[in-house]
């Protein structure tokens, strides 16, 4: 029977099962139990998923056809992030979700060393509360993030429905998400030397194609590193939107959502993003190539030349397909309007 503060939700295997519990229960599990993978299979280790009337706690016991579940779940606590009153730019909200284009310089989610004027802070304000239990808390259900100094749209769910939907379509790589960025060079079909480099391949229309595996960097921890061998799958491809001299502004799109990608992706190819301290290295532009006002911008530039430009997806709930877009944050912004000065 079932406490004041948790909810049974019961229901039956359904036919051809497959070999793995675990697998059915998110298989056959109703949909309005709003239950995730992850979420069921913290559930079943914590002995919360009963079958038959036993206690089962094996991800890997063999289910049958018709198999009576019972799974108990407590009701969603108040996560321990307070919320802050900090102004949030919103390009659409409704019961369901939130997107919102993030500033330069803001953290999406509190961590060590960033526990409070993050995103998540300023969600929890503005929502007063009205959130459901997102992994059994009631928090904002955060499906990706962009860097601390990227600009750029985020979607942020605000029902476990939500959540769900959206975390599927990410996990399938069918959200389409385009980056604007400013790199070092013109990666261009016609260099003979991104020709030869390990992973590196064009499409039609000049497309800059970057395939390789990421994973965390030996020795400095707050750093991808390419590899060709384990790690997870990576593929970023970008086109040449303007040049400039020694330098492009650039559009990049994801097929796999990978920290660092874009930045890592365009180091690796030689095209490493204006202002990227951490992946850029002490590459400069040259006084003589670009005049030293614009050159001084450039080298300047207090953080990567990335922005995420463009979102679009499919609306978890009304099936409905959303797209939004969000202009250059105005320090990119005077920088390509120099660049483009530059070129009159």
């Amino acid at each position: 029977m079932s406490g004041p503060s948790t909810t049974v939700i019961e229901f039956r295997i359904g036919a051809e099962p497959g070999k793995r519990l675990d697998k059915a229960l998110a298989r056959d599990v109703p949909e309005e139990a709003s239950l995730s993978r992850s979420r069921l299979a913290k559930l079943l280790e914590a002995g919360a998923v009963s079958v038959n009337g036993a206690i089962q706690t094996d991800a890997k016991a063999r289910p049958t056809e018709g198999d009576q579940v019972e799974i108990t779940v407590d009701e969603a606590v108040d996560t321990d992030t307070l919320p802050e009153d900090i102004p949030l730019n919103i390009l659409h909200e409704d019961e369901d979700l939130i997107v919102v284009n993030k500033p330069v310089g803001m953290v999406v989610h509190p961590a060590p060393g960033s526990p409070t004027g993050t995103l998540v802070n300023a969600l929890l304000h503005h929502f007063g509360g009205r959130l459901s239990g997102i992994g059994g808390e009631k928090r904002p259900g955060i499906v990706h993030r962009i860097d601390k100094d990227t600009s750029g749209l985020l979607v942020v769910a605000k029902s476990d429905k939500a959540h769900h939907g959206l975390a599927a379509q990410f996990e399938k790589h069918t959200v389409d998400r385009h980056y604007l960025a400013i790199c070092h060079g013109v990666p261009d079909a016609s260099d003979p030397r991104l020709r030869g480099l390990a992973g590196i391949s064009f499409e039609t229309g000049n497309i800059l194609k970057v395939t390789t595996h990421l994973a965390r960097h030996k020795t400095d921890r707050q750093r991808q590193a390419v590899l060709f061998q384990g790690g997870r799958h990576a593929v970023t491809r970008a086109r040449i939107e303007e040049s400039f001299g020694p330098v492009a502004l650039i559009n990049c799109w994801l097929e796999t959502g990978r920290t660092h990608q874009i930045r890592v992706h365009m180091s690796y190819a030689g095209h490493a993003l204006i202002g990227d301290q951490t992946y850029g290295g002490r590459r400069r532009v040259s006084a003589k190539a670009m005049g030293e006002p614009v050159a001084d911008l450039l080298n300047g530039f207090p953080r990567q030349a990335l922005h995420a430009a463009t979102l679009g997806f499919v609306h978890p709930v009304t099936k409905e397909h959303l797209s939004f877009s969000a202009p250059l944050p105005p320090d990119m912004a005077e920088l390509l309007s120099s660049l483009r000065d530059l070129g009159q």
